[in-house]
């Protein structure tokens, strides 16, 4: 939970597109919590549209869970959200029931030990938005290589900062899309 907070849209993340269109999630307080903003998402899933109708989507260190239900919003079958923070699970959950969200599932706990329990090639697309300032991306980069939870041609998004060095990714994923939006890092990689 290191993340920057963003002074734009405290305590409310906005739904960009798809059937959930315009509702707006609660975010709890918490120190650190960043949700990504609505112009970095509306570049995300510009560039992701076409792949989102049932895929397979997991949200890492979900905080808000704003990119998890904006994929859900778009089509996504099945997006599971994992997210440490107590406080943040509840907002999670509690937005999973206002948006009546079915194919949205929770799970309150660590998401590297999560992770590394993913079956081979499960999933079409990972959220990866770890806290910034910490080693998590590179950890969980690490368990993705070895444990190989990544569909063939999957979609792995990765926000950093600008602040800290790239983080590097397995030779099996290649970079599709690149972009810096303020102090944000946004990659998406391709698994081949």
């Amino acid at each position: 939970m290191g993340k920057q907070r963003s002074t734009k849209g405290t305590g409310q993340v906005r739904i960009i597109s798809g059937s959930w269109r315009g509702r707006r999630l609660q975010v709890p307080d918490l120190p650190g919590l960043r949700p990504s903003g609505d112009r970095a998402r509306e570049t995300l899933f510009n560039w992701l549209q076409p792949g989102l109708p049932g895929a397979r989507v997991l949200d890492l260190f979900a905080g808000s869970g704003a990119l998890g239900f904006e994929a859900a919003s778009r089509g996504a079958q099945m997006v599971t959200l994992v997210e440490q923070a107590p406080q943040a699970v509840a907002a999670l959950r509690a937005a999973r029931e206002l948006l009546q969200a079915d194919a949205v599932t929770i799970h309150h706990g660590d998401a590297l030990a999560w992770l590394g329990q993913l079956p081979p090639r499960s999933l079409d697309l990972i959220f990866l938005d770890p806290p910034f300032g910490t080693e998590l991306a590179a950890q969980a980069l690490q368990l993705l290589e070895t444990g190989d939870g990544l569909a063939a041609n999957g979609r792995l998004y990765l926000e950093s900062s600008l602040q800290e060095a790239p983080v590097t990714v397995a030779a099996s994923l290649s970079l599709e899309r690149e972009k810096q939006l303020g102090e944000v890092r946004m990659q998406l990689f391709r698994k081949s």
